[in-house]
């Protein structure tokens, strides 16, 4: 083996990795997510909002695992509700707004509100993302979530922004990087995992007009809540489905297309339907 070995961006050495084995072999009793936690007070590893990035040592230690460079406990049995759910929704949620079809200018000026996790607008963004949205709602890692309004205060779209794709040829091939620029450039990119139009919404271009206001605001948002901001945004349009035609109109760029493969797909035997794979620089 050829050291260092380079994991998720950091740098280990063979003494480093010793370490790791024989602490992860001194505490055969803690959790996967007691010890990523550990890990991160030990070698003080925090965004730049001072938090520990547990969620990325998590990870970190998954990837060595599958490297078979160290051998992690084995998972815990939890009881568990199901899939993850939206939780506590007002009644009024699930009533049929009356249509609104009208002229972008009509509605605007469009408010674009960045939800706090736990208030009533993010179970808003929750339950409109798990009633409308094909993907459905599912939250994990770093993520900012907008709820658009009209001037009038009526809910009209959802936007969700989290962490990027860890490997993607196209924009990988687009940015020119190397593997090091990669590693250290992947978290200045926010990926556009949901985009939503409520179904009663017939609003012509507000969601190019919606992407644009995105634009403006993400990176300072970002910025306040992670500790650092934001370079590229990027968005995965399955090609049988969508078009891209809003993206296009707000500027972004199609890059290539990805080959049916999911992020999940370790063993390369899931397919998945090609997305085309669309990026905006922001500075």
């Amino acid at each position: 083996m050829l050291w260092p070995v380079i994991c998720q961006g950091r740098t280990i050495s063979q003494e480093a990795l010793e370490w790791l084995r024989g602490w992860i072999g001194a505490h055969r009793d803690w959790s996967r997510k007691r010890l990523a936690r550990e890990l991160c007070v030990l070698w003080d590893w925090r965004n730049g909002k001072g938090r520990l990035k547990d969620f990325a040592a998590r990870s970190f230690l998954l990837k060595l695992a599958e490297r078979e460079l160290i051998e992690l406990p084995p998972v815990r049995e939890y009881k568990r509700s199901g899939p993850q759910r939206v939780g506590w929704v007002k009644a009024d949620f699930e009533h049929t707004p009356e249509p609104l079809c009208a002229e972008l200018e009509q509605v605007r000026p469009v408010q674009l509100d960045w939800v706090e996790a736990g208030s009533d607008p993010a179970r808003r963004v929750a339950f409109y993302l798990d009633r409308y949205h094909y993907l459905g709602w599912h939250v994990v890692g770093q993520n900012i979530g907008y709820l658009a309004r009209d001037s009038s205060g009526q809910d009209l779209a959802v936007l969700l922004f989290g962490a990027a794709a860890w490997r993607c040829a196209p924009r990988d091939r687009h940015l020119d990087w190397s593997e090091s620029e990669r590693l250290i450039g992947l978290h200045r990119i926010a990926n556009n995992s949901r985009f939503l139009i409520l179904p009663h919404v017939r609003v012509p271009h507000l969601a190019s007009h919606l992407l644009a206001l995105v634009a403006r605001r993400i990176n300072a948002d970002w910025q306040q809540k992670y500790g650092h901001g934001l370079d590229w945004l990027e968005s995965f349009v399955e090609v049988g489905r969508f078009r891209g035609t809003c993206y296009q109109a707000a500027n972004w760029r199609c890059v290539g297309q990805t080959r049916g493969r999911s992020r999940y797909d370790r063993d390369r035997t899931l397919s998945v339907p090609p997305k085309a794979v669309y990026l905006y620089r922001l500075r």
